[in-house]
């Protein structure tokens, strides 16, 4: 007996960094994979979200660059979004023109049209500077869409994955571009709410939550991992472009939730808060030590609550 198709949502067409990512998931998806080219992280959300998909892949942090803005904002709008697990890829762009144009060629053109994605084009833009002065930056909806968007006149060169230029039959004039070296792109893959990934022990917890606009809320919710020695590895807020001056707080913890530190942090987060999401726990890529040596095991929680529940009982332990 077969196993069933799963669709999943990522960010189009085909020859993007995050279609690569999708593949790399693969170990981790039961059945056969259907991709589902969309047009934004929002589009590849709300695909899960309405059973178009079984789950989506979309960047969530570049090394250079920091979070994407786009799958931040979109997280936090769909509804029961849950990540399940998570990869890094090595970033490196290829500079691709149309058959028959050379670097030369194009580095005369007046002010030659640049396509690529926003986020790519800050890992090479000092390469452009450099070697194509003048160029018109362009934005893309992706990378492969800049690739399309040379192969049909609407763009003079573009900043692509390799394989783009195969796919849209560009000539390539420069390999391993990259301003900044080793960069890096997170992307997690996302399903509907469902039971966490199993605790690895090196393992990731995200949460965004809401606080009252009054002074000292943030160092207050902040203080309840402080307390419990729950490493915080990310804090980001975005507008929650409801009401001026109010923040959704994007928070990565080193834990999962099925750590007594980090749950104990997380119920008192949600007593202080007027809104809270669970965005999951997952293994974390490639850590070698996720766990902070001095920070507080299950046994010393264990410990503690036994101690207290005597004292409340008039023993002494």
């Amino acid at each position: 007996m077969s196993e069933p198709t799963k669709t999943v949502a990522f960010l189009g067409p085909r020859g993007t960094f995050t279609e690569e990512a999708l593949w790399a998931f693969a170990p981790y998806i039961d059945g056969e994979i259907k991709p589902q080219s969309v047009d934004s992280p929002f589009e590849a959300l709300d695909a899960v979200h309405t059973g178009k998909a079984d789950y989506a892949v979309v960047a969530i942090e570049n090394s250079v660059d920091g979070s994407v803005t786009t799958t931040a904002d979109a997280l936090i709008e769909a509804p029961s979004a849950q990540i399940y697990r998570e990869v890094e890829l090595p970033i490196t762009f290829a500079i691709m023109v149309r058959p028959g144009t050379d670097l030369k060629e194009l580095a005369d053109l007046r002010a030659p049209r640049l396509s690529t994605h926003p986020v790519a084009y800050s890992q090479v833009k000092q390469w452009m500077r450099a070697n194509v002065p003048g160029a018109a930056f362009q934005p893309a909806s992706s990378n492969a869409a800049a690739a399309q968007a040379v192969a049909d006149g609407d763009a003079d060169v573009a900043a692509a994955p390799l394989r783009a230029a195969d796919m849209f039959g560009l000539d390539v004039v420069a390999r391993d571009v990259a301003d900044i070296a080793g960069a890096r792109t997170r992307f997690v893959l996302v399903g509907p709410s469902g039971r966490p990934t199993p605790r690895t022990g090196e393992d990731r917890t995200s949460v965004i939550f809401q606080l009252p606009n009054e002074p000292g809320t943030l160092v207050g919710a902040l203080q309840e991992f402080a307390y419990r020695g729950v490493d915080l590895s990310r804090i980001e807020s975005r507008p929650t472009r409801v009401e001026a001056n109010t923040y959704n707080f994007y928070v990565d913890l080193v834990g999962h939730i099925d750590d007594v530190p980090v749950a104990e942090a997380l119920r008192s987060l949600w007593l202080r808060s007027t809104e809270i999401s669970f965005l999951g726990s997952w293994p974390r890529f490639g850590s070698e030590r996720a766990t902070r040596e001095d920070a507080f095991t299950s046994e010393h929680i264990e410990q503690a609550t036994k101690w207290v529940t005597a004292a409340r009982e008039g023993h002494q332990c």
